[in-house]
């Protein structure tokens, strides 16, 4: 199979269009959220310099050019981030998935010192799911039209073109993983996505450097939401502060921790200096203990 799963988007030709052209009910919200998470995941992965331009597909977005990951022969490693993608699919359809955190990090004995985060947080209403790309300027209601979705997805892919273009560079020596969490009120205790294993719980995360929070935008289609945020080093957003804020003025900096939600699925989570570290926020959060899955096999590009 060449595709990411049951959404070929990187097949057919480069004007067919990347988005369902309506959303309606619970089903062609799941196709939108799903598509949406692979073209962001596929758009990180191919402005960060991770796979060689053979190991993406063509499409077009409006006037955006953009590159989609497919499987590719000369480069095994975007297997693994499309497995990745594909395991996220299977707790998206069960519900289960509350966030998708893909981390890079450089010494493989110390995965918790992270160099760059990007964290999908997913929401289900009552009809279907949400995913939130950071910002309420981009979140519409139940009930909205289709078109309206649209516009609020294609912003939340120009926004993160825009940011990852005006990145700094990664290490040469980067390490990928990913791991997720579950609402665990309704996920299986023994539940485990394709090619995930049971992860490791850790209460705090070490940042190399001054991390800084970049708030990328929120997509709500009534049925489900999804929000990005992206954590980099300071310095690597020199050129991008004034850029991003004059272009859309939501767009918010701020020094902070993975996200956190309400009631239970409070987040254990925090990113810290190196100097620094943080752990759960109190006895309560302690007590509860998050389900985490994490890659079979972590992921080292050839970026040489």
């Amino acid at each position: 199979m060449n595709s990411l799963v049951s959404l070929p988007l990187d097949q057919g030709s480069p004007e067919e269009t990347v988005f369902p052209s309506q959303i309606t009910n619970e089903h062609e919200s799941l196709i939108m959220v799903k598509k949406l998470f692979a073209t962001s995941i596929s758009c990180i992965t191919y402005l960060r310099g991770l796979f060689p331009e053979s190991s993406y597909g063509e499409r077009h977005l409006d006037d955006l050019s953009l590159k989609i990951l497919r499987e590719d022969k000369k480069c095994p490693g975007s297997l693994h981030i499309i497995k990745w993608i594909q395991g996220c699919f299977d707790a998206l359809e069960k519900k289960y998935l509350h966030m998708a955190i893909l981390t890079l990090y450089t010494n493989p004995k110390e995965p918790e010192k992270v160099t760059e985060i990007y964290q999908f947080k997913f929401k289900y209403t009552k009809e279907g799911a949400t995913m939130d790309f950071d910002s309420s300027s981009t979140s519409f209601e139940s009930g909205t039209s289709s078109e309206d979705i649209k516009k609020a997805s294609v912003l939340l892919i120009r926004k993160l073109y825009i940011l990852m273009q005006n990145l700094g560079p990664l290490p040469n020596d980067v390490i990928l993983t990913m791991k997720l969490h579950y609402y665990n009120a309704v996920t299986p205790h023994d539940y485990q996505p394709p090619g995930f294993k049971e992860g490791v719980n850790s209460h705090f995360l070490l940042f190399e450097g001054e991390p800084v929070n970049l708030q990328v935008g929120l997509v709500s289609t009534g049925f489900h939401s999804m929000k990005v945020k992206v954590t980099t080093e300071a310095t690597r957003v020199s050129d991008l502060e004034n850029n991003l804020f004059q272009e859309n003025s939501t767009t918010e900096i701020a020094h902070q921790g993975l996200d956190c939600d309400e009631e239970e699925e409070e987040c254990n989570n925090h990113i810290q200096r190196m100097d620094f570290m943080c752990s759960q926020q109190s006895s309560e959060s302690s007590r509860k203990k998050r389900k985490v899955s994490e890659p079979v096999k972590v992921f080292i590009p050839d970026r040489k």
